[in-house]
């Protein structure tokens, strides 16, 4: 971690989690007055989400699993993380998550979608069963790494709804799709698991 108020200095704090800690984002404004953290470290009990909270951006706690990956044969068992950072909506935090399935053939990389209390984001509102974007064409599917579609970053339109979703295709060309906020969050209400209150969706 570094910190710095005019990006020309910078004061340098290192390393923020464990070394086998990735798919990071900061929520864009304190919970309970403290920074929320959404990462995925990588753990003999396996590979989830999780969010940690911090008073200083320095020292981090409160560490709760926020999405376990699925067991079995599921689209996204054993192993997800976070793709672009978290999305607020009036309905909560909107989560597009990548699920790795492994097959004869090697891994697959696949989109869902989860929705998360905006007062309390460790609590899972909605998790969708099926994968929602996945690798189709053929620059998606081939590749130094092949059928891997991952995104890391988004912009939203003008009109709040319309989202534009940058995301790798096979680890060899970035690509772009678009979708609307609003459908995504239909999809989740019809096609969602409901989390029972203040349980999560899925098993660990």
């Amino acid at each position: 971690m570094a910190l710095t108020k005019d990006f020309k200095t910078f004061e340098r704090y290192g390393m923020v989690m464990q070394p086998d800690d990735k798919d990071a984002c900061l929520l864009p404004h304190r919970i309970d007055g403290n920074f929320a953290l959404v990462h995925r470290p990588m753990h003999e009990i396996g590979t989830h989400i999780w969010i940690s909270y911090s008073p200083d951006l320095r020292n981090w706690g409160g560490h709760k699993l926020m999405l376990p990956a699925r067991k079995g044969a599921w689209w996204d068992a054993n192993k997800i993380g976070l793709s672009p950072p978290l999305i607020e909506t009036p309905e909560g935090w909107l989560m597009i998550y990548h699920g790795v399935r492994h097959t004869a053939a090697g891994a697959l990389y696949r989109l869902g979608l989860a929705l998360f209390a905006l007062d309390r984001p460790d609590i899972c509102l909605a998790r969708g069963d099926s994968w929602v974007f996945g690798p189709e064409t053929s620059y998606e599917c081939h590749g130094d790494v092949g059928n891997v579609a991952f995104p890391c970053g988004y912009t939203i339109g003008d009109d709040g709804d319309t989202l534009h979703l940058y995301y790798g295709a096979a680890d060899t060309s970035i690509a772009l799709a678009t979708a609307s906020i609003r459908a995504l969050l239909d999809w989740l209400a019809r096609n969602g698991e409901t989390a029972p209150s203040g349980a999560l969706a899925g098993s660990v």
